[in-house]
């Protein structure tokens, strides 16, 4: 065979070489931008499903989704019906401590509840000079731990018919069901009921109540 021939047919096959390392590259940029498309699709649709997620357990108070992943604070600063309550809170210096890692069960008046107090009661607590007194009330409405409605009435159950929650503050509420409902009782012989119940935060839960607790 001539030279000329060999290198003829080096050159060929050659090119076909370089075409098909082409062709093999391409296949392979295709494969990869395929993969990265399909990765991208799955993280959206897992970022639909957990938003989806998110409002299904989020429960609504005051007008206001409440959801799993905001604080006690977070959460009741937007519910329309808890703005006496976060003034409260703001006014007794307690939003970090509510906003903390906890967990907290918190019996949570509503506006009415302080509304049911004695005329200038909820301005005279607000007073700077009366700070001390306010965060005893408003501590005296925080449990420490994550005790849901479920987990209550259990307790209630296997006491007896009631059951005493040491408050934060350092008094004692106790529990009972009365009608269907859960009722708490405060040192002076007040009683609440539960509104809403189980509404879950990233720190704790939060129950709504009728009447606001005080202590001795």
């Amino acid at each position: 065979m001539k030279f000329t021939q060999v290198l003829s047919i080096a050159l060929v096959a050659g090119m076909l070489t370089m075409v098909s390392c082409k062709d093999g590259d391409k296949e392979a940029m295709e494969a990869e931008k395929m993969e990265m498309e399909q990765r991208a699709a799955d993280s959206l649709a897992q970022v639909e499903a957990d938003m989806a997620q998110r409002e299904a357990m989020a429960v609504e108070v005051g007008g206001a989704k409440m959801y799993q992943d905001l604080t006690i604070v977070e959460n009741a600063s937007k519910a329309n019906n808890l703005t006496t309550l976060v003034a409260a809170v703001q006014a007794a210096g307690l939003v970090e401590t509510l906003n903390s890692e906890g967990p907290f069960t918190v019996f949570a008046p509503v506006n009415s509840a302080f509304e049911a107090l004695p005329d200038g009661t909820v301005a005279t607590l607000l007073k700077p000079e009366n700070k001390e007194t306010l965060t005893g009330i408003l501590t005296y409405h925080v449990v420490s731990g994550n005790v849901d409605a479920a987990t209550l009435i259990t307790m209630i159950e296997e006491n007896g018919g009631s059951v005493a929650l040491n408050t934060v503050a350092g008094g004692t509420l106790t529990a009972s069901v009365v009608d269907g409902n859960v009722v708490i009782t405060d040192a002076t012989g007040g009683t609440a009921t539960v509104v809403v119940a189980d509404v879950k935060q990233s720190n704790g839960v939060v129950h709504a109540v009728d009447a606001v607790l005080m202590p001795s």
